[in-house]
């Protein structure tokens, strides 16, 4: 039976791209993990294997998602991008790992604007094998652009603010005046902490 599954990565980060990704396809005869639970490493390993079958992503920048969360609207983003990618779904069946608090109130929005059958559920990445797989593809996608970024502006930690790394960097670049715009999560608490001197 042809089902989709829908995940994203890089939610969280204050620095780098949100990924949001699709794979689709009738049984998936190889392991998979939730991405989160698995090494860079295997992540790389089974994407070789993930990449085989029907797969689309999205990469949303950070100024996409600073707008979004000045509107206080980051769920509306991500529902957004998720429509983009049922509409390309080649399954009439789709498995969403849920981003709103609420399965139903999301499964409800995707459903009036999609002839497709939508499931959210919390933790659908680490349950159900085909948005584990969605999982990896945005995973493995997100730490692409990251290495790319990388290279651009130097080594800056995981990029989410829970990383000392990832605070010097930003603090290192605003004392320097290093131009981080295009990386760089503005709306994000740890940024406007380090703006008002307050890390």
């Amino acid at each position: 039976m042809c089902i989709c599954g829908i995940d994203e990565a890089g939610r969280g980060p204050v620095i780098g791209p949100m990924v949001m990704a699709m794979v689709c396809a009738d049984s998936i005869d190889f392991y998979v993990n939730d991405s989160k639970l698995l090494t860079k490493h295997q992540r790389s390993l089974i994407f070789n294997d993930v990449s085989r079958l029907y797969n689309k992503y999205y990469i949303i920048k950070p100024v996409e998602i600073d707008n979004a969360v000045k509107k206080h609207s980051l769920n509306l983003l991500e529902v957004n991008y998720a429509l983009k990618l049922i509409s390309e779904a080649e399954c009439e069946k789709i498995y969403i790992d849920c981003f709103d608090v609420n399965e139903s109130r999301l499964e409800n929005i995707l459903k009036m604007k999609s002839q497709k059958e939508i499931i959210c559920k919390h933790h659908a990445d680490r349950d159900f094998k085909i948005v584990s797989a969605a999982s990896i593809v945005a995973k493995f996608i997100r730490d692409l652009e990251i290495e790319k970024l990388k290279d651009i502006y130097g080594d800056f930690g995981s990029g989410y603010p829970s990383d000392p790394k990832t605070v010097k960097f930003i603090k290192d670049s605003l004392i320097e005046n290093k131009n981080i715009d295009d990386i760089i999560r503005r709306e994000w608490k740890t940024y406007k902490n380090l703006i008002q001197g307050h890390i």
